[in-house]
């Protein structure tokens, strides 16, 4: 079988996902339907847009089918429909029950941000940022009903930065799926089948949806921890905090050393093993101990996390320095819990 005969569904939301499309379309392969979620307010102005895997489909003249649920005959009829000879899925968003995942005659495949059984769920980025991993990767995996349980077709290797942002970490895991997507779907066509090995028993951790509370920033936490989860939550939800009542979203932060200048830039050479600065005892977590050209420095439950982007409410990003001047943020201030 060529490219061109292996008819593929596709599945799929989130500008992640349309990455996977562009090189499945790229490679040759037919795509005669593709589903994705209604289209919902975007942006801050609440504006109705469609999805960028929609926007793509539509752009290719590709049929787009956007049902509110699978779960039911009706919502799911015009999909199967649709002859197809494999399904592939990539952050799309909605449960596929067992008639979906049976449809095609070669079942169904998804395109996961980790190496499973790690980080099964909806967020393995974000999570994996959060529990400060080295290494994560991309699964392509045989779906069953399961959550992301389903036996591995093709896994990839994928080393995560020292500074990595969810931003950077999704392009690169998308870049990667994409391309490991294409290497599945012409073993597909080729073999007229795909192995695939049971996932390891051992080794198995959840990635829980990511909430509004799992982006407040709570100081009694070691400065380590924050700086991953302001990484973790950049460019959605974006973590916050709050002064004087406010929220703020801290955009940018970083652990100090001990030899940090205060308020400043750390002195250049400066690295991780001179340890992690820390405040006295008696200075209570998110109070601040120092403001300069170089950010806001504020006490954590252990060491100091040094602000350096932020975003007041109905405000834009700004250097934690110009916010600090503009409200006159000195030493012993305090950033808390938003009430």
């Amino acid at each position: 079988m060529t490219a061109g005969s292996l008819r593929v569904g596709f599945a799929g939301t989130p500008a992640f996902a349309a990455e996977a499309l562009v090189a499945i379309l790229a490679s040759g392969f037919a795509v005669p339907v593709v589903l994705t979620q209604p289209d919902r307010p975007q942006g801050r102005g609440l504006r109705v847009a469609p999805s960028p895997v929609k926007e793509l489909a539509v752009a290719h003249g590709i049929p787009v089918l956007q049902p509110v649920t699978l779960k039911s005959p009706e919502g799911r009829a015009d999909a199967l429909a649709v002859r197809i000879d494999v399904l592939v899925v990539a952050a799309y968003g909605l449960i596929l029950p067992p008639a979906v995942l049976a449809w095609p005659r070669h079942g169904s495949i998804n395109i996961h941000a980790s190496k499973l059984p790690r980080w099964r769920g909806a967020a393995p980025i974000q999570r994996a940022l959060l529990a400060g991993d080295a290494r994560t990767g991309v699964t392509v995996m045989r779906m069953d009903e399961g959550l992301d349980t389903g036996p591995m077709i093709h896994v990839v290797d994928v080393p995560i930065a020292p500074r990595e942002t969810a931003g950077t970490l999704t392009a690169k895991l998308a870049a990667t799926g994409a391309a490991a997507i294409v290497t599945v779907l012409e073993r597909l066509a080729r073999d007229g089948g795909l192995d695939a090995l049971p996932q390891p028993a051992d080794g198995v951790t959840y990635a829980a949806k990511i909430g509004r509370e799992d982006a407040l920033l709570d100081w009694s936490q070691p400065a380590v921890a924050l700086d991953r989860a302001v990484r973790a939550f950049d460019p959605v939800p974006g973590a916050f905090t709050s002064y004087l009542g406010q929220p703020v979203k801290v955009w940018a932060a970083e652990p100090l050393t001990a030899t940090a200048a205060p308020g400043g830039a750390a002195p250049s050479g400066t690295a991780a093993s001179s340890g992690p600065a820390t405040p006295p005892d008696s200075i209570a977590p998110g109070t601040v101990v120092a403001v300069g050209t170089g950010g806001v420095d504020v006490a954590c439950g252990d060491g100091l996390l040094r602000i350096k982007t932020v975003q007041p409410a109905g405000g834009r990003r700004m250097a934690a320095a110009a916010f600090a001047a503009g409200r006159t943020v000195t030493a012993g201030a305090r950033f808390g819990v938003l009430q």
